[in-house]
């Protein structure tokens, strides 16, 4: 046994060389192309152990998961208005097909992605040109969003990759003309502003004319009331006068001779220069004769 020790290590060995030349593993992130002296004899994209022929084939593995393609610079794009905006966007994609992709990129990611931004460019181009730009920056920015999406899918099919979505980040004015954009849109808030208040204005002088009319109105109603009362009390005290006259004359000439007094002598400083011979005093000289 002891004899044969090398030789078994010495075969453990190769077994282990030629484990790791010929196994290879996917997971479940991945997806592997296998050649044959250059040429594709195979395709594994489920997770799990396989093995190759050494020096004859070789393995590329590609990863499947959801990468981000985001642009270094905000792209200068125009609107239907021939006005200028920055637009900064990005893509989410993946690999779908890894034979398709290897065939049509010759498997360099890099040039995948020029060809998906160049896509997506050209795309926001024709949907910016449409389109004026209050509608690019809130209108229709969801709209144009699905669009790209659908269009840099189409496209990018034909590589072997899915676009899944595509965002607008920023869509912003150029710094030269957003100085008068700003003055037309203050311009504009100070116009509809000016308009509220001259409507307010107006609104205000109309409901102060009404509280007038309507004051009016009740002022001069009252006053009638008033008049109308006045009127029927004069009437009920002539009447009442009238009556009291008639039952007894003198005791009417009396009381109201009582009540003349009182007002003349109602306070102490009151001067009055009157003949005492005067009718005024009569009842004063004979208080009996009003009984």
């Amino acid at each position: 046994m002891k004899k044969n020790l090398p030789l078994i290590i010495m075969i453990l060995m190769g077994v282990l060389v030629t484990m790791v030349l010929t196994a290879f593993t996917v997971d479940q992130r991945q997806a592997a192309i296998r050649f044959r002296l250059g040429e594709v004899v195979a395709l594994h994209t489920q997770p799990g152990l396989y093995f190759k022929v050494p020096l004859i084939e070789n393995i590329r593995i590609y990863d499947t998961r959801i990468q981000t393609l985001d642009t270094k610079d905000a792209e200068r794009i125009q609107t239907s208005e021939k006005n200028n905006v920055l637009v900064d966007s990005f893509v989410k994609y993946r690999i779908i097909d890894v034979k398709q992709f290897f065939v049509s990129t010759r498997g360099d990611i890099t040039a995948a992605e020029v060809r998906l931004a160049q896509s997506i460019n050209n795309d926001l181009r024709d949907e910016f040109s449409q389109r004026t730009l209050a509608e690019v920056i809130s209108g229709e920015r969801d709209k144009i969003m699905d669009n790209l999406r659908l269009k840099a899918d189409k496209d990018a099919r034909s590589i072997g990759i899915e676009v899944l979505d595509v965002r607008l980040k920023r869509v912003d004015l150029v710094p030269e003309i957003s100085a008068d954009v700003y003055k037309r849109i203050e311009s504009e808030r100070k116009r509809v502003a000016n308009e509220l208040r001259a409507t307010g204005a107006g609104e205000a002088d109309k409901i102060k004319a009404d509280a007038e009319r309507q004051r009016t109105i009740i002022l001069a109603e009252a006053y009638r009331e008033a008049q109308k009362t006045k009127g029927e009390g004069d009437a009920q005290a002539a009447r009442v006068y009238a009556q009291a006259f008639g039952r007894n004359a003198e005791f009417y000439s009396f009381y109201r001779s009582m009540e003349a007094y009182k007002e003349s002598f109602r306070n102490k400083s009151d001067v009055m220069v009157v003949d005492p011979s005067s009718d005024f005093f009569k009842y004063m000289r004979n208080p009996g004769r009003g009984k």
